[in-house]
């Protein structure tokens, strides 16, 4: 089976190249188009689409919002890849705390589009280390002491030792194989390890936790 697509971006053209690119490739298969967020829910529900490639600036509704919706409205939602101009940009954050999978740059090339599409289809994160300090440090996040809520959230749920080795890890935006070349264990170990974190975070995906270690205080962005 294809993984399926659905494009959400309020610009023709970057859609059009969106499709091309991503129609090119025979285990991809785009589904249908919206120019805007308000129009996200009722097609992914009714297309059931893999992966949303969504624009995070949008005229009406914006893709954090658009984010939220569909992760609290459609069962089993769909993976979430904010595509974006610029990195640091405060909507990415936003879009990647509202429960977004990774995001995209509009300016990489065809061959990133297509693996990052790929990447969260199959259930990884698309983060990208040092984007994400920037954006978490220019935000406030992190420090010393970090943000009282995140510290308080990490402190219940009480990480082991190898837990918060893997979060690290997570956070400087190693795969679970590279991890386990660093801990020098097996690879569905450390899946194991990394289910137990987001299970005790309380997070939706590897990005939400990263952001909860950088929030907390427990990974600082500097």
């Amino acid at each position: 089976m294809p993984i399926t697509v659905l494009l959400v971006d309020d610009e023709p053209l970057v859609r059009a190249g969106l499709r091309a690119v991503l129609g090119a490739q025979p285990d991809i298969e785009v589904v249908g188009e919206a120019s805007d967020g308000a129009a996200v829910v009722p097609l992914v529900r009714r297309l059931r689409p893999d992966v949303v490639a969504m624009d995070v600036r949008m005229p009406l509704v914006d893709g954090i919002e658009a984010t939220r919706l569909v992760l609290r409205g459609v069962p089993d939602p769909p993976k979430i890849l904010v595509v974006t101009t610029f990195e640091n940009d405060e909507y990415v954050y936003g879009a990647l705390r509202a429960g977004a999978d990774g995001f995209l740059l509009k300016r990489a090339r065809p061959a990133e589009i297509v693996h990052a599409v790929r990447l969260v289809a199959e259930g990884e994160s698309l983060l990208f280390p040092a984007a994400l300090r920037s954006m978490a440090a220019s935000h406030g996040s992190g420090g010393a002491y970090g943000n009282a809520e995140a510290r308080a959230a990490l402190e219940r749920a009480a990480l082991t030792g190898r837990e918060e080795a893997v979060l690290r890890l997570m956070a400087r935006g190693l795969s679970n194989a590279e991890i386990a070349k660093e801990l020098v264990v097996g690879t569905e170990t450390v899946k194991t390890h990394v289910s137990a974190v987001l299970a005790k975070l309380g997070a939706r995906d590897r990005t939400q936790a990263v952001i909860a270690a950088y929030e907390s205080g427990f990974v600082s962005p500097r």
